[in-house]
C-alpha cells in the first residue's frame, strides 16, 4: 500500500468516526422516544393520540430541520451547519427533562426534531464528497451503522436507567452532544470539492434558484424516486419503530420485558448495516435498496402477525436487520444523485419530505391504535408501504455505483 493510499484511509477513517458519533447522538435522541413514550403515557396517563402526537412531533421539527440545514449548508458549508445542527438538538433535548407539561414538552421536542432533521442529510453529504467513488458507498453505509450504535445505547438507558430513574433522566444525558461539537469543531472540514465552488455558489445561486434546479430536467425523475423512497421508509421506519416498545407492551409483555425485547432487536442493526455496506459496493446501490426493502416489507407483515414470544423476537430481528440495510443504501444513494451546486439541497429536500411520513406514521399508528384496530393490520399497511417504495427505486432509480460525483 502506498503512502497516498495509507494517508488517505486515514483521513477517511478519521472523518467516518468523527461524523459518525454526531450520527450516533442524533439517533440516541430520537430512539429514546420510542422509550420515553411508554414510560411518559404510564406516568403522566397519556392516551394512545397523545402517545402518538408526542413521537410525531420530533418529526415535524425534521421536516424543517432537513430542508432548512440542505439550502444552508450548500450557502455556508457543511461543517458550519452541521455543528449548529448538533448543538440545537442537544440544548433542546437537555431542556426536556424540566418540562412542566406535555405542551411544553412537545415545543422543545419540535426544536429539538428541527436540530436532529438538518444533521442526518448534511453529514451524508460532508462524508460522501469527502471520500473516493470506489468507497463512496460503503463510506456513507457505515456512517449509518453509527445510527444502529445510537438506538442500541437509547435501549440501554431505556433498561437500566428509566425504570429506576425516570424519563426525565433519559433526557439530560441527551444533552451530551453539546460537548462534543466543541471537538467537531476542529476535527472535520469542509469537503475540497465544496470549497472550490463556495464562492461561485453564494454569488451565483440563490436559495430558491437551488430548490428549482432540484426539480428542472435533469434531475426530475431522480428527485421524484427519491422524495417516495424516503418518504415511504421513513414513514415506515417511524411507525414501526418508534411504536416497538408500546407494541409489545400491547402483545401483552410488562415495560421492562417490552424493553428488554427491543434491545434484542436492535442489535440486529449492527449487521444488517455491515452487510449492505459489503454489498453496495459489490452488486449496486439498486440491488441493496430493492433486496433490502422487500425482506423490510416481507419481515414487517410477520412481526404484525407474530402469536409467540419467539416469533416475535425473530420477525423483530428480521425488522432491523433489513429495515436499517435499506437506510444506509438511502443514505449513500442520495447525494450521488445531484451536482455539487444544490446536492445538499436534493438530499435535505429529499429528508424533508421522507420526514412528513415519519410526522404521519406515529400518529396514525396512535389513531388506529385508539379504534382498536389489530397490530396485524396496521403492519400490513406498512408492507405495502415499503414495496411501493422498492418499486420506484426499480423503475426510476439510475446506478451510481463506482461513478465520480458529478461537481
Amino acid at each position: 500500500m502506498s503512502a497516498t493510499n495509507t494517508v488517505e484511509k486515514a483521513k477517511t477513517r478519521k472523518l467516518l468516526f468523527s461524523a459518525g458519533f454526531s450520527w450516533m447522538f442524533d439517533a440516541m435522541d430520537i430512539g429514546i422516544i420510542s422509550f420515553i413514550a411508554a414510560a411518559l403515557a404510564a406516568d403522566w396517563g397519556l392516551n394512545p393520540q397523545q402517545t402518538g402526537l408526542f413521537t410525531s412531533i420530533n418529526s415535524i421539527g425534521m421536516v424543517f430541520g432537513a430542508a432548512l440545514a440542505g439550502l444552508a449548508a450548500d450557502r455556508f458549508g457543511r461543517k458550519a451547519v452541521l455543528l449548529w445542527t448538533l448543538v440545537i438538538f442537544a440544548v433542546a433535548s437537555g431542556l426536556s427533562a424540566a418540562a412542566t407539561g406535555f405542551a411544553i414538552l412537545c415545543v422543545l421536542r419540535f426544536i429539538a426534531g428541527i436540530g436532529l432533521g438538518g444533521e442526518l442529510p448534511v453529514a451524508s453529504t460532508l462524508v460522501s464528497e469527502s471520500v473516493p467513488a470506489k468507497d463512496r458507498g460503503r463510506a456513507v453505509v457505515l456512517l449509518e451503522s453509527f445510527w444502529a450504535i445510537g438506538w442500541i445505547l437509547s435501549a440501554l438507558i431505556a433498561y437500566f436507567v428509566i425504570p429506576p430513574y425516570g424519563w426525565r433522566t433519559a433526557f439530560v444525558i441527551g444533552a451530551v452532544p453539546v460537548v462534543y461539537a466543541l471537538y467537531l469543531r476542529k476535527s472535520i472540514e469542509d469537503p475540497p470539492r465544496f470549497i472550490a465552488q463556495a464562492d461561485t455558489m453564494r454569488q451565483r445561486f440563490s436559495m430558491g434558484e437551488k430548490l428549482r434546479s432540484v426539480w428542472s430536467y435533469p434531475h426530475r425523475r431522480s428527485t421524484i424516486m427519491l422524495w417516495i423512497l424516503w418518504f415511504t421508509v421513513v414513514f415506515s421506519y417511524y411507525g414501526m419503530f418508534l411504536w416497538l416498545p408500546s407494541v409489545m407492551v400491547l402483545k401483552g409483555f410488562s415495560l421492562v420485558k417490552s424493553f428488554e425485547y427491543v434491545l434484542i432487536m436492535t442489535l440486529a442493526q449492527l449487521p444488517g448495516y455491515f452487510t449492505a455496506a459489503y454489498f453496495i459496493e459489490k452488486f449496486g446501490r439498486k440491488f441493496v435498496l430493492v433486496l433490502y426493502l422487500v425482506l423490510t416489507a416481507a419481515s414487517a407483515a410477520w412481526f404484525g402477525s407474530a402469536t409467540t414470544e419467539g416469533m416475535l423476537i425473530a420477525s423483530g430481528i428480521c425488522l432491523s436487520f433489513f429495515n436499517l440495510g435499506a437506510w444506509g443504501g438511502m443514505y449513500a444513494y442520495t447525494p450521488e444523485l445531484y451536482p455539487t451546486k444544490v446536492r445538499s439541497t436534493g438530499v435535505g429536500f429529499a429528508a424533508s419530505f421522507g420526514r412528513v411520513g415519519g410526522v404521519i406514521a406515529p400518529f396514525l399508528v396512535g389513531w388506529l391504535v385508539a379504534r382498536d384496530v389489530p397490530i396485524s393490520s396496521i403492519f400490513w399497511l406498512f408492507f405495502v408501504t415499503v414495496l411501493i417504495g422498492a418499486i420506484a427505486v426499480l423503475w426510476l432509480g439510475t446506478e451510481t455505483k463506482g461513478k465520480e460525483l458529478v461537481d
